[in-house]
């Protein structure tokens, strides 16, 4: 299991700022629904070019929830021109470090701020100017060679680790490793195919589960007035919470471990444990 710093948990579990601030002077929207990972920024900035205040909202996991409730409390009171500065890696130290697979989420954060402050001067990002490499998740050729360069990113799982490109379809991977190898200021070089079976990144399989509990799971249980709703995916570690008639059944256990965690085992990886989450 991925291990998560006391800040981490505290910011997800009591985090600061959230909301939106009405007639916000600067707004930043990042991420979507689809993608699993949004997050809105707005902002008060006074006279002097000073934030004042920030609140945000964040669809996604407790690392995102946690690195966007961080990065308000660090940017209330900064001069814009400071803001500016602040780095994905900022975010992630303020937090006691992240998992390596959720570099992503203070990538988010360090972008919402970015957006944010071009809303407010009225100018263009330069990194939405770029050419999209990977459609699933719409980023550019642009936010790729920033992260290869500013995190000395060496493979595309690193790449997918901070930016989620190449963690859909895969159809990204070669472009990526071109890009990669560019930023390295190497010579690109013919691929010598990998016959090896490639491994699942932690997007594909949370994509899946998600699609086995909606299309399989949640029909079931719901002609028995259930449900159930994903809470986190944690390594192999599943956590679920059964609602409605489910989630007061005594034998709720028995439907995790006989059903749930049968069904997630047989079509999405045979080593998912499947847990309930504590109330």
């Amino acid at each position: 299991m991925w291990e998560y710093t006391d800040e981490v948990k505290e910011h997800f579990l009591n985090p600061k700022n959230v909301g939106e601030i009405e007639n916000a002077d600067a707004v930043g929207e990042v991420g979507s629904l689809a993608c699993g990972d949004a997050l809105k920024l707005t902002l008060k900035i006074d006279d002097t070019e000073t934030i004042v205040d920030a609140k945000f909202k964040t669809f996604g996991c407790a690392s995102a929830i946690a690195s966007s409730s961080a990065l308000t409390e660090m940017i209330k009171g900064m001069p814009l021109a400071e803001a500016e500065k602040v780095t994905n890696e900022d975010i992630a130290n303020a937090l006691g470090g992240l998992p390596k697979e959720k570099m992503h989420c203070s990538v988010m954060g360090r972008e919402a701020l970015e957006a944010a402050i071009a809303d407010y001067r009225g100018v263009i990002l330069p990194m939405a100017e770029g050419e999209v490499v990977c459609e699933c998740f719409g980023v550019t050729d642009l936010e790729v060679k920033r992260a290869v360069k500013e995190s000395n990113l060496t493979t595309v799982e690193e790449v997918t680790n901070f930016t989620k490109a190449g963690g859909g379809c895969g159809k990204c991977h070669d472009r990526l490793e071109e890009l990669i190898q560019e930023v390295r200021e190497e010579s690109p070089t013919p691929a010598i195919p990998d016959q090896r079976p490639k491994r699942m990144t932690n997007i594909q399989k949370i994509k899946l589960i998600e699609d086995v509990l909606e299309k399989e799971v949640r029909p079931n249980l719901r002609k028995d007035g259930g449900d159930i709703e994903l809470i986190d995916v944690d390594g192999d570690f599943v956590t679920v919470s059964l609602r409605g008639a489910c989630g007061s059944c005594l034998k709720s256990q028995t439907t995790i471990k006989e059903y749930v965690e049968k069904k997630l085992r047989e079509q999405v990886l045979d080593s998912l444990v499947v847990e309930e989450a504590k109330a």
